[in-house]
């Protein structure tokens, strides 16, 4: 019995690892910062992707945990099915001032284009939250690691193996239901890296 219980804690704990060193915010920002990769100027232009990473991802963190603090929001992760639409419609709104800014200061089409499709994400996210909980972390690890392996090549493949691993921590902490992590990896991994690259071929070539 102890060694069962030994186990299920050892479960839990690598779960809960994996769900907050992956979770979106971490995840988007590092596929902000390599956005400018696939045009001419990295490293140089690393600073465009932060910039754009602050608006996307850092400020609506930062209202997010404010908002927890204040006990308006259940967690950082936003369990609550209904505190998300309010959540992501925030967050959408930082995202617009972020790309007023990236425009103004002349930032890459490659940055502009990951934002727009993690525009094109959220919002759709924020549209089914009221009705079902779909997976964000599975979505936003599964659209990092497919748009990663397009930019960087087949060598980052492993990354893919990411997807799965962050679909598992959110099942096994009760968070989703399997059929919402596999909705959200589908979401995320076919629709909005989809839209990245669409929106990729048209503005930067």
């Amino acid at each position: 019995m102890t060694a069962t219980n030994g186990a299920i804690r050892l479960k839990n704990r690598t779960a809960t690892w994996v769900t907050e060193v992956l979770q979106p915010p971490v995840v988007v920002s590092l596929q902000l910062l390599i956005s400018p990769l696939s045009q001419p100027g990295f490293p140089a232009t690393i600073g465009y992707g932060a910039l754009a990473a602050l608006f996307v991802c850092v400020l609506p963190l930062v209202v997010l945990l404010v908002l927890v603090r204040m006990g308006k929001v259940t967690d950082h992760h936003v369990s609550d099915r209904k505190q998300r639409a309010p959540v992501l419609l925030m967050a959408l709104g930082s995202i617009a001032v972020g790309l007023l800014v990236l425009n103004a200061v002349g930032a890459p089409p490659a940055v502009v284009a990951m934002v727009l499709a993690v525009v094109g994400g959220v919002a759709v996210m924020a549209a089914v939250s009221p009705f079902w909980k779909m997976s964000g972390h599975a979505a936003a690890m599964s659209c990092a690691a497919v748009v990663s392996v397009l930019i960087l090549g087949s060598g980052w493949a492993p990354l893919l193996l990411l997807i799965p691993a962050v679909s598992w921590s959110r099942v096994v902490l009760r968070a989703h239901s399997l059929a919402q992590v596999v909705a959200g990896s589908l979401f995320g991994g076919v629709v909005m890296a989809g839209i990245w690259w669409l929106l990729q071929g048209w503005m930067v070539h």
